[in-house]
């Protein structure tokens, strides 16, 4: 029989797998990650886009992956960006090398302008800001907290 310390035991124990955000770009690709509990978003790394497989790979091997958020390149009228092509080829390739783990799309317009934002409201220097890795890494953040607070969103429905 279980008895109620027993049970925080169990809960305390108990983590789910983390979420990984991605802003995809053909040079180098923005990563963030959820933490165990899938409650914040926080900045990963940035992966020169020819090497994210390997990266991925290891990642998923060291850390329990439920899922990928994919930003979505779309153009102020809703249609898919030039860029759009290329974050699909990714995703096929994505969903062929982690069959186990589902990927989401999610938009990504503006991410980059409001990775810089947070990027100065952080009190970041003006290298930082203009360092494109740094702003991938950020726009992967917002992507990944926009996908965590549309689910909780619906979730809570």
């Amino acid at each position: 029989m279980l008895l109620p310390d027993d049970f925080v035991s169990i809960f305390t124990n108990w983590t789910m797998g983390r979420i990984i955000g991605i802003d995809y770009g053909q040079k180098r690709t923005g990563l963030a990650v959820t933490d165990p509990e899938q409650r914040i978003a926080g900045v990963l790394t940035t992966v020169a886009s020819n090497e994210l497989y390997t990266y991925l790979e290891k990642y998923v091997h060291n850390e329990p992956v439920e899922g990928f958020v994919v930003g979505f390149p779309r153009e102020m009228n809703n249609q898919p960006s030039e860029s759009a092509q290329y974050v699909q080829a990714f995703v096929k390739g994505l969903i062929k090398k982690f069959p186990g783990i589902p990927v989401f799309w999610t938009d990504e317009r503006f991410t980059s302008k409001m990775a810089v934002q947070t990027l100065i409201a952080s009190g970041a220097s003006k290298s930082d800001r203009r360092n494109k890795g740094n702003v991938d890494a950020v726009s992967a953040a917002i992507i990944l907290e926009s996908w965590l607070q549309e689910r909780m969103f619906k979730e809570s429905r």
